[in-house]
């Protein structure tokens, strides 16, 4: 087991973050900018409750800063962040425990700041904080944070973030691109989640929100989103999947869009006219305004059965300057240029590691999930949130794989290697489109969902990619030059939640690097223990 002095650590970094609450006593517990909720990287994040009605139905939500989506973190590239994440959470109806991952964030040698509660933190108890302190060298574009203790973030913890490259190699493309020309997608629960966490199957949202408003069957005439162009301008729009749970298809009547960017990767231009969009995903997509002065739905079904846009279900409008303030009335399609994952390309033309042949990498690990009574399995094995987290566990000594919990679930990864991940989806699993996002790393998508056809010579890189359907086996590839343990589960909240997961320890011998770089922590684990105790 382990000993008390890694609890102990554990407890000693929240108090050093926590110090951090009380020398501000000027906060005033208001969100910390004006619209459209704007805060630099270089931050203080409040975690509250607050009751709002996105839909029109009020109900109380966990939010950042107060508002929904919580507020855009807008960074410049290179440059470094310090958000201190305090929970000053109250309604006991939901979780009071909280923790912020940056959804996205390599985390270079901060392994610790990641921000996955029970693998490498423990969560943020009520009234405390934890000061997050990472730069992001050489990432640009389209991310997000969420909560990432049990389903927190569906109950409303999510937001974007956005760091901008004044030298984008697509910057020609485009006119505007600014906190105006965000459009997020998110599902919305009228019922608090640890209610819906007891259900074993799928789990219906009441609404669908975009850029935090929407409208649910039966309910008021609610505002919609609005999003203003004019005629002639080119846009660039970041669409960024905050979905608890389903896929969307986005698409604007009468518009198509060019990809330019994947999950924070810069891509060749690929035209479309709907774009499936999946819990985690993010994309930048260029849309001229180049139609009639109108209004135009913006439209984002789910991929549920019986979608309906009635009453404005699902949808938001694309206003042109100059049109009346009224609701559309395009229609949808006609739908001709389809999205193909397979034919979405790095801009840059990122090599893939290891030598062109699946199954010919340093290490392969074939992760087979399935489902058993709406529990998930990962190799047969349900994720369960282990007593200390994964890293603290690493950190104190555990000197083999078969020693970290949770037992079954942690996979050894040796430093500098090339590591190939398959992942079939075969008869066992149930659930639908399943998104599988890997913490630490973006990777190559060497067969995606509906291809059986490797793609060695340039491959969309990513880091939250779709298991497809029945009878495809998405592969995936990376390198180990991230030490640490980097959680790799479902991004559909419930099915994490219920054991769809697995953790990556990764480069164990460097660790005592990223030990040193844990502020006010590092001597608190390396301090040996005079204990024979366990816990």
């Amino acid at each position: 087991m382990f000993p008390y002095t890694v609890l102990a650590g554990c407890l000693f970094y929240l108090s050093h973050t926590a110090s951090v609450v009380s020398s501000r006593s000027n906060y005033d517990g208001s969100p910390s900018s004006a619209p459209p909720f704007t805060i630099k990287p270089v931050t203080e994040l409040v975690v509250v409750n607050k009751v709002i009605a996105p839909d029109g139905f009020a109900r109380s939500a966990t939010l950042a800063g107060g508002v929904f989506p919580g507020p855009l973190i807008k960074a410049q590239k290179n440059d470094n962040f310090s958000i201190n994440v305090v929970n000053r959470l109250h309604d006991k109806d939901m979780p009071l425990s909280t923790s912020v991952h940056w959804h996205g964030i390599q985390q270079k040698k901060t392994n610790w700041a990641d921000g996955a509660s029970f693998v490498t933190q423990c969560p943020i108890p009520q009234n405390r904080s934890f000061l997050h302190q990472f730069s992001a060298p050489n990432q640009t574009g389209t991310f997000w944070y969420h909560s990432h203790f049990s389903t927190q973030y569906c109950d409303g913890l999510r937001g974007p973030l956005v760091i901008y490259d004044p030298e984008d190699p697509h910057q020609d493309l485009y006119d505007i691109d600014d906190e105006n020309t965000i459009i997020t997608l998110s599902d919305w629960y009228h019922d608090p989640t640890p209610k819906l966490n007891k259900i074993f199957g799928p789990i219906t949202s009441n609404s669908t929100l975009i850029n935090g408003l929407g409208r649910y069957p039966g309910g008021p005439k609610s505002p919609l989103s609005v999003i203003n162009v004019e005629k002639g301008k080119r846009y660039r729009f970041r669409i960024i999947g905050l979905s608890c749970d389903p896929a969307y298809k986005f698409s604007i009547d009468g518009h198509t869009m060019t990809i330019i960017e994947a999950d924070g990767i810069e891509t060749v231009p690929e035209t479309v006219d709907s774009l499936p969009v999946l819990a985690g995903q993010r994309y930048s997509v260029v849309v001229c305004a180049n139609q009639p002065v109108d209004n135009y739905w913006i439209r984002a079904p789910n991929n549920f059965a019986n979608q309906t846009f009635a009453g404005g279900s699902s949808q938001a409008i694309l206003r042109y300057n100059g049109a009346p303030d009224e609701d559309p009335t395009s229609t949808p399609g006609p739908y001709i240029l389809p999205f193909n994952e397979g034919k979405l390309a790095s801009l840059l033309s990122i090599p893939v590691p290891g030598f062109p042949e699946i199954g010919k990498a340093d290490v392969h690990i074939n992760l087979l999930a399935t489902t058993v009574n709406g529990i998930f399995r990962v190799n047969n094995v349900t994720y369960h949130n282990p007593p200390t987290p994964v890293l603290l566990q690493m950190l104190s000594g555990a000197q083999h794989p078969s020693d970290l919990l949770p037992s079954g679930s942690v996979y050894e990864l040796p430093s500098n290697k090339v590591v190939e991940l398959t992942l079939p989806y075969t008869g066992l699993l149930f659930g639908g489109t399943h998104p599988i996002h890997l913490h630490g790393h973006t990777f190559a998508v060497v067969r995606t969902a509906g291809n059986s056809t490797p793609n060695f010579v340039n491959p969309i890189w990513r880091d939250t990619v779709s298991m497809g359907s029945k009878g495809d086996n998405v592969t995936i590839r990376f390198v180990t030059d991230n030490s640490g343990p980097w959680f790799i589960h479902c991004h559909i909240d419930f099915h994490l939640n219920h054991g769809f997961a697995a953790v990556m320890a990764e480069a164990r011998d460097q660790l005592p690097s990223l030990n040193a770089g844990i502020p006010g922590m590092g001597a608190a684990l390396v301090v040996p223990s005079t204990l024979n105790g366990t816990f």
